[in-house]
């Protein structure tokens, strides 16, 4: 009888025993990523100046090759994690080339003329939405693979700006989306009074291009700031040169703008002229402590 009870007792817990084992496990889990995650942001690399460290690499080039196979496997990861993202994007990729034609009209507006153009067009707008979706993850293996060689403040500030990369492009995507194709598509489809049906591979093509482009540019500030983490760049040296900053700024939205007339290209200068100032900031936060890496002087002898 006893036996039979223990028996009953046994079959009546075990779902709630099992409930407490996952449990367990899941805490244990949790307590251990936390202690990595706690060690791995606390570690302090070898503060080394950058010509040493390239004069050691040259010297040791097994060390660059360890570097080279970890960077491999961050980007094996996110390019598995974009796959995924832009099979996902698949289920609303037709949503999102209506809202992209909407300037002209929506999709209806579109005419193709090759069998297999809309299938491009599907397949391009489905790889941008899923780097859209995947741009967290992409950082985050990123961060991965740069943390090491950073300090404490500068690995907890690039694991928090993975959110801003992505509020960057997105942001960059929807300035070209909301100022800039209302002024040049417009002035496209009526040059020189020619009657104008857009293909959609060439439109769709055109329009995520340019949507691209400028979300990469609104990046620019955080990449700043990484560079000026590591000391090749400072905000004094960015703050001396923002003459030809301004050149090269005008000639980037020259080259990005689709139209050439200045009110459109002023539109995509504007952002950028903020950003690069926004830069020096974010730059002088970064090297705030740290002397810039410099050449060693090479000693003359009479």
């Amino acid at each position: 009888m006893r036996n039979l009870l223990s028996a009953l007792w046994q079959l009546v817990t075990t779902p709630f025993r099992a409930i407490a084992w996952v449990l367990r496990t899941i805490a244990r889990w949790l307590s251990s990523t936390a202690r990595r995650v706690r060690d791995f942001i606390n570690e302090e690399p070898e503060d080394e100046p950058l010509p040493d460290t390239f004069a050691k690499t040259m010297e040791n080039p097994s060390g660059l090759l360890e570097h080279l196979d970890a960077l491999r496997k961050h980007l094996l990861r996110a390019a598995i994690f974009l796959i995924i993202t832009t099979s996902f994007s698949f289920s609303f990729a037709t949503q999102i080339i209506d809202l992209l034609a909407q300037p002209i009209g929506g999709i209806q507006s579109l005419q193709a003329i090759d069998v297999t153009e809309p299938l491009s067009v599907f397949m391009r707008v489905s790889l941008l939405s899923g780097f859209a979706l995947a741009l967290p993850y992409i950082t985050l293996e990123l961060w991965l693979f740069a943390a090491p060689g950073l300090h404490k403040r500068e690995r907890i500030f690039g694991l928090v700006a993975i959110p801003l990369v992505v509020v960057f492009f997105v942001g960059g995507m929807a300035f070209a989306y909301r100022f800039m194709l209302p002024t040049a598509i417009p002035f496209l489809l009526n040059f020189m009074n020619i009657p104008t049906i857009p293909r959609p591979s060439t439109y769709i093509g055109f329009i995520t291009s340019l949507l691209f482009w400028i979300g990469i540019i609104f990046e620019f500030p955080l990449v700043i700031y990484v560079l000026a983490s590591m000391g090749i760049v400072n905000a004094r040296l960015l703050a001396n040169q923002w003459r030809l900053a301004m050149v090269i700024i005008a000639v980037a939205a020259a080259a990005i703008t689709p139209t050439i007339d200045p009110i459109s290209m002023g539109l995509v200068m504007a952002p950028m002229v903020v950003l690069y100032f926004l830069s020096i900031g974010l730059a002088a936060l970064a090297g705030r402590g740290k002397a810039p890496n410099r050449l060693p002087e090479i000693e003359t002898h009479p």
